[in-house]
């Protein structure tokens, strides 16, 4: 499986947060690519996020800075790496919490996807959240999978 490409101050011995998950999902990456680049209906299917503010039309492209909420949080984020069908990644700041969330996408068979998403986090609300509600973030980012999952076993957006 190939590996998330991380910052320095993000990898995982320079963070307080981090979480993995991973879905082998029966779908081929441009099918999953599409729906994991049009953030503008991320709430439409993912409850954990919402207000989704793109500059200019629905996906996600390279260098794009949007805004979203997750986890009761207003995040402003910018696209870091974005390599069609193969891997993307973002980070997020507010006060409080710096984060770096990624995703790679690997075809492991006919019509198989395995899809990894990890996220590391730093500052003090990141830590906060963290230790009142230490699995969180792994049960919504294995929700988020999932529901990626649902959406692209029926096709394009």
């Amino acid at each position: 499986m190939a590996q998330v490409h991380w910052p320095e101050k993000y990898q995982r011995a320079n963070t307080k947060v981090f979480v993995s998950n991973q879905l082998v999902i029966p779908a081929d990456p441009k099918v999953i690519w599409a729906w994991l680049v049009r953030a503008a209906r991320w709430p439409e299917w993912y409850p954990n996020s919402s207000d989704v503010r793109l500059p200019s039309g629905l996906d996600l492209a390279p260098g794009m800075q949007f805004q979203w909420t997750t986890f009761g949080v207003s995040l402003i984020s910018t696209i870091r790496e974005f390599e069609p069908y193969s891997r993307i990644a973002w980070d997020g700041h507010a006060t409080g919490i710096d984060v770096y969330h990624a995703w790679v996408l690997e075809k492991t068979g006919p019509g198989k996807t395995l899809v990894l998403t990890e996220e590391s986090q730093n500052g003090w609300l990141a830590r906060l959240s963290n230790f009142v509600m230490p699995n969180r973030m792994s049960r919504y980012h294995q929700l988020w999978l999932e529901r990626l999952s649902e959406r692209a076993q029926s096709g394009l957006p």
